[in-house]
């Protein structure tokens, strides 16, 4: 199937102004703003840089009233709600990177993902909400923030949150 010409010049051109975008213009562009960082619940720290890799400690879905969403999936959420708390983990996490180096264009790759997903001992479709997540940074980081990534399913999670995830970031030099 041929594209008509104007059409491949449009394709070609929102490729150009995405591929200038910043991370931070990306995220806007999505409809998103980062939310503040909050500070850790327990005795740790948010994260830990060592040489050119970011380290995040595990982060849990806080949405625009500062509320975390708490839930068992394949009990009171479904797969689409834990794809939006996925997603808003993903924003939380963006946040503490962002107050880490300042500029997100410093990304060079986002490595590693740990992704638990507070469900049923039946539920099987952590991948699916973990998407939420992993959908999130390939749209703001293009092939950078593709990743390796584990989803795993556990009985609970701290204070009843719905989704908790930690990432391993390769930055720039």
């Amino acid at each position: 199937m041929r594209l008509p010409v104007f059409l491949l010049v449009l394709l070609i051109s929102s490729f150009r102004v995405s591929a200038q975008q910043t991370p931070e213009e990306k995220i806007a562009a999505l409809g998103f703003t980062l939310p503040p960082t909050t500070a850790p619940i327990a005795n740790y720290v948010k994260w830990v840089k060592v040489g050119n890799v970011l380290y995040t400690s595990g982060h849990g879905p806080t949405n625009a009233q500062g509320e975390t969403i708490k839930g068992k999936l394949g009990a009171t959420l479904t797969i689409e709600q834990g794809y939006d708390a996925a997603r808003l983990t993903g924003l939380q996490l963006l946040a503490t990177l962002k107050s880490a180096i300042g500029d997100l264009s410093k990304v060079k790759r986002i490595v590693k993902v740990l992704g638990l997903v507070n469900c049923t001992d039946t539920f099987g479709d952590q991948p699916k909400v973990m998407n939420g997540f992993s959908d999130l940074m390939v749209a703001v980081f293009g092939e950078k923030g593709r990743h390796a990534r584990s989803a795993v399913g556990t009985n609970a999670l701290p204070n009843g949150m719905a989704i908790e995830i930690e990432m391993i970031v390769e930055l720039e030099k």
